[in-house]
């Protein structure tokens, strides 16, 4: 089977390698330094199981910036570009997925095309009626980042949107959901077929939900905060409970990174006059988390804040929309000075703020250091550490 893969994040090039395992799979990205980079048998971002497999090789994978090249041939073609959350037009900016889609209709017709990027809901069926091409399904992904390889080798389930009442797309749908299980290592996977529209809900109903975990935890921990009690006790009698369950409870400065802050936004935007409340209020929690914080720290009349370390966690090279910038800048907007410590950095500044690489220096030029997850790094210089992490696990 040919493959291409369009997108070389996360996503697309976890996919890549897993389905190059049986399969003959082209990657296709705009960035020339990545694909360089899988060329020379290297991983372009950090997760462990997908440098692993690189660097072992016997994939039969390439990489190429030549689309049309990619497309061309290609019995299914996988998106898997950026969709970023629009502000001023609340909705995904689906420019990137539209114009692949184009590029494979204009080279391709008879490929199958696999929505693997987040969209909004109702995206690929109006995609599929105003370009007049039947030959488009959604398969929504359900990957953590840093371990998106692991997370396709051990699926917690396998979606595909596909128009149930067309028996041709249904069957291609079949044979995509086949490519994944055979590329993956669990048994037993759960799939599931469903229509486009209701899968394109599973995606944003699911991390809505996570984000309302994140949230919840949060909010519980600023309760006891403000009313000094221990949160760790509140917090491991509450999940107790086995409808609740002691999983994704560890308070932090706000749910962040690639999916939660824009896949709420525009699950929110989806709803228009649909009656709610509780999905507004996920949104402005965070925002509401990030002003605690902030003040928290504003409180202690620093003269200089340090930021350790801009990613979401450890073993991750994303600084996409952590909730530590946002504490961030409002702590710059009462003008205190602000320095960050993040070793991977090339630039000398960050929104302002002068980047320092030696941990050393910056341990001494802070007086508080903000860290959203604990590390050993800091045991020396504990008294100035401000941190909501209760278990040093995430």
């Amino acid at each position: 089977m040919k493959i291409a893969v369009a997108g070389m994040g996360y996503v697309g090039l976890s996919l890549a390698v897993l389905l190059s395992k049986k399969n003959e799979v082209t990657a296709v990205d705009i960035n020339a330094e990545r694909v360089e980079l899988v060329g020379q048998g290297k991983s372009p971002i950090r997760d462990p199981e997908i440098e692993s497999a690189l660097a072992r090789g016997g994939l039969n994978l390439t990489a190429t910036t030549d689309g049309d090249a990619a497309y061309r041939d290609a019995d299914f073609v996988v998106v898997s570009t950026p969709t970023n959350y629009d502000e001023k037009k609340n909705y995904f900016d689906t420019s990137s997925v539209e114009s692949v889609i184009r590029q494979v209709i204009a080279v391709n017709p008879a490929a199958v095309i696999v929505i693997k990027s987040t969209v909004p809901v109702g995206y690929t069926e109006e995609i599929r009626a105003s370009l007049s091409c039947d030959n488009i399904l959604f398969s929504p992904e359900f990957l953590r980042e840093g371990k998106a390889l692991y997370d396709n080798l051990y699926p917690s389930r396998i979606i595909v949107g596909v128009p149930m009442k067309n028996a041709r797309l249904r069957r291609e749908a079949e044979r995509f959901a086949a490519l994944l299980i055979e590329g993956a290592e669990k048994e037993n996977i759960e799939v599931r077929y469903m229509n486009p529209t209701e899968a394109e809900a599973v995606k944003l109903f699911s991390n809505t939900y996570l984000a309302l975990r994140v949230s919840f935890f949060n909010e519980l921990d600023t309760y006891a905060a403000m009313r000094g009690l221990d949160a760790r006790s509140i917090i491991e009698g509450v999940g107790l409970d086995p409808r609740i369950g002691s999983h994704y409870n560890n308070p932090s400065f706000g749910y962040g990174g690639y999916c939660l802050p824009k896949d709420t936004k525009q699950l929110l935007a989806n709803y228009r006059d649909v009656p709610q409340n509780l999905i507004s209020a996920i949104v402005e929690a965070n925002r509401t988390r990030k002003d605690f914080i902030a003040e928290q720290i504003v409180s202690r009349d620093p003269g200089v804040v340090g930021i350790y370390r801009l990613t979401m966690k450890e073993g991750s090279d994303n600084f996409r929309h952590s909730s530590v910038q946002g504490v961030m800048k409002r702590i710059q907007a009462k003008g205190i000075d602000v320095v960050v410590y993040e070793p991977t950095m090339k630039e000398d500044t960050f929104f302002r703020c002068r980047v320092i690489r030696d941990l050393d220096e910056f341990k001494r030029t802070a007086d508080v250091i903000l860290a959203n997850r604990s590390h050993p790094d800091l045991s020396d210089v504990s008294e100035k550490v401000y941190t909501r992490d209760l278990y040093f696990r995430d």
